[in-house]
């Protein structure tokens, strides 16, 4: 099983307007605590004994919630700014800053703003050959980059298709093997000018190395002002959680 995860925790959070002004959004408090709490408790609970935080942006707020936590969860800070610079930017970005942290072992991808079940988590962290990838049946697919898939291995991925194609959305919770970071090196600055993680993910699936998982449980995009109060709602009625 896999007991290593990269936590991206390096962005703004700038959909979070006024609540992520003097801190990352990852820090925003949800029932008194980081939301980022939340995000590592469920790694934990999921097996995960090194939590490897990517951090950037208001990084000694982030240094200061490793220190306050240090009992509880295994961190191992990367500055990715220190290592890549300010300038290179995208999803793949704080992969690439953790390559030396994961020592050639396979590891799970999450992004500090997200939120899944530690079963979610453990349903990817299968120690084998394969990347996987996960996805969650969605009402509303064009606002995400969708999966397409030929039965369990993924095939391609759409970004926000215009025109129906699938309902299974990219969550963005995925397992990869080391050898992700030589393709992250083949990759080049996508159309948005950022180096695109599902750039990555596509040349690896065209090899036949990706299968997809389905999310069971939750998954909570934590992105904008009212998600703390659908958070907080949730973690009321699911004090385990």
């Amino acid at each position: 099983m896999i007991t290593k995860a990269v936590i991206a925790a390096a962005g703004k959070g700038t959909r979070m307007l006024h609540l992520a002004v003097n801190k990352p959004k990852h820090l925003i408090k949800v029932r008194n605590r980081p939301f980022l709490y939340y995000v590592l408790q469920n790694l934990k609970e999921a097996g995960i004994t090194k939590m490897i935080l990517v951090i950037g942006h208001k990084k000694e707020a982030m240094e200061e919630f490793a220190r306050e936590y240090r009992d509880e969860f295994p961190i191992e800070l990367v500055n990715q700014f220190e290592v890549a610079g300010t300038e290179k930017y995208g999803t793949a970005i704080p992969v690439q800053c953790a390559k030396n942290a994961v020592h050639g072992e396979s590891f799970l991808v999450i992004y500090g703003d997200n939120m899944y079940s530690p079963k979610d988590i453990q349903s990817l962290a299968t120690d084998d050959e394969f990347t996987y990838i996960s996805g969650l049946k969605h009402t509303h697919p064009e606002k995400y980059g969708v999966l397409l898939k030929d039965e369990e291995f993924l095939s391609d991925i759409i970004e926000k298709p215009k025109k129906f194609v699938s309902d299974l959305v990219y969550t963005g919770l995925v397992k990869f093997t080391p050898e992700i970071f030589n393709i992250i090196d083949q990759i080049g600055i996508s159309p948005r000018g950022e180096y695109e993680l599902t750039d990555a993910i596509r040349i690896l699936a065209k090899q036949g190395k990706v299968k997809v998982k389905e999310i069971k449980d939750y998954w909570f995009d934590f992105g904008n002002p009212a998600d703390v109060i659908k958070v907080s709602n949730f973690l009321e009625k699911n004090p385990e959680t």
